[in-house]
């Protein structure tokens, strides 16, 4: 048996990580460790060209990837980024992640992800759209409602999805609106999608405090990134006692002992496009963010942010990831060794695709839910995956982010057992 993965990664590259974390995961899968191989290789990685009219007459040309990391549990599930860092090691780890994830909250998906190595700021909103349609057309020969459904992810939004619905639906001949999750209300889209990653983070570190034995009440926050989810986390660590007292961004970093008021604070980055400048808060030198003494750090901007040099100065009590990978292996290892516990990713940040689980069954069925039932399934169905993990993390004496994948990979090493290979 071959252990070379699908391509040879860099060195510390997402994928990179994420292989790691598949070696780490293996003593523990018993007679299904022979399938692991399944992990560690994407089932189909798709790159496109995407030429595009810019406003101005010339061809601009723009790379973009879709990748299917396993389909054994269902159909793929992921979101689709427009980022200028955007390559296929990065888009591949992340689907993985999403493999992970679905199975660790008992989805009946498997993992995908997509991206476009873009700065959206750059473009129009004309050209926004036509990048976003034609985009969605290279790659429409492999998503569908039962085949991949993508849903936003970094400078992807509602909109965004209403384009990608429609061009794959006018390409099909028949509205086709469960191809793709997080959508606009009006258009089959969900009650509560928008803010449910941001929630799921909340949930989660408030149970994971609770079995820790960490009060709420006056808890200080830290948190990186203030876009979808960090700052929907904030607000609700805020709404339940605890004070947010430093926030990062792609700006910058500030810090307010007593508590940032996170009203003021979202006025002022939907004003600016960032924290920085904001008068309510000292302005904070970006490495010193992660030396902010508090009881949770929130990590939820971009992956590889929290290394080994910066898990050695946090001071926090709890680390809940909110973006995908952002602790590296090496920065697991430091936080591990000091006693700090880490939520992973792939169950603190499931809020929002469990939501979208949700938007898929309301499309297939022309039925929708309260916005009441849907935070109420969605509390239920996160919390009862985080004590599967937690119980499996204590019955065999290992960190939560090897309980998630020991319960994740078994799931999806079992489906492909029974399914067999074919031919």
């Amino acid at each position: 048996m071959s252990n070379l993965s699908f391509i040879e990664p860099m060195p510390g590259s997402p994928w990179d990580t994420y292989l790691a974390q598949v070696d780490q995961v293996a003593p523990y899968l018993g007679p299904l460790a022979r399938w692991i191989e399944t992990l560690r290789r994407p089932k189909r990685a798709l790159i496109v060209d995407i030429p595009i009219m810019l406003d101005d007459g010339r061809v601009a040309h723009f790379e973009g990837y879709r990748v299917q990391h396993n389909l054994s549990r269902g159909p793929g599930k992921g979101g689709v980024r427009f980022h200028p860092a955007v390559n296929l090691e990065e888009v591949m780890a992340l689907a993985a992640w999403m493999t992970v994830k679905n199975a660790a909250v008992n989805l009946p998906y498997g993992g995908a992800k997509g991206g476009v190595r873009v700065d959206p700021a750059t473009l129009s909103r004309q050209e926004l759209e036509r990048l976003t349609r034609r985009y969605t057309s290279e790659i429409g020969l492999i998503i569908g409602p039962d085949r991949d459904i993508p849903a936003p992810d970094v400078n992807t939004n509602a909109q965004i999805m209403a384009w990608m619905m429609d061009t794959y639906s006018a390409n099909v001949g028949a509205t086709v609106t469960g191809v793709v999750a997080g959508k606009p209300i009006p258009l089959g889209g969900s009650l509560g999608r928008v803010r449910a990653t941001g929630r799921g983070v909340f949930l989660v570190a408030r149970e994971a405090a609770r079995r820790q034995g960490l009060a709420l009440t006056d808890a200080r926050v830290v948190v990186q990134g203030f876009g979808n989810v960090g700052s929907v986390a904030a607000e609700l660590f805020a709404a339940n006692g605890a004070r947010v007292v430093a926030v990062q961004d792609h700006t910058g970093s500030i810090h307010n002992g007593n508590g940032v008021n996170l009203a003021a604070l979202t006025a002022h980055v939907a004003e600016t496009g960032g924290v920085a400048g904001f008068a309510g808060a000292e302005p904070l030198d970006n490495e010193q963010f992660w030396e902010v003494e508090c009881e949770f750090l929130v990590p939820a901007a971009l992956e590889g942010q929290l290394g080994e040099e910066r898990a050695q100065r946090v001071r926090a009590k709890l680390v809940v990831e909110g973006a995908n990978g952002p602790t590296t292996q090496s920065g697991d290892r430091v936080l591990h060794d000091r006693g700090i516990a880490v939520v992973p990713d792939v169950i603190a940040n499931a809020g929002g695709v469990i939501v979208s689980y949700f938007e898929w069954v309301q499309d297939f069925s022309s039925f929708f839910w309260s916005e009441d039932e849907i935070n109420a399934r969605l509390e239920r169905i996160l919390l009862g995956a985080f004590e599967q993990i937690c119980d499996t993390a204590a019955q065999l004496k290992i960190p939560l982010r090897t309980a998630a994948f020991v319960v994740a990979c078994s799931r999806v090493l079992a489906a492909r057992e029974q399914r067999g290979l074919y031919p």
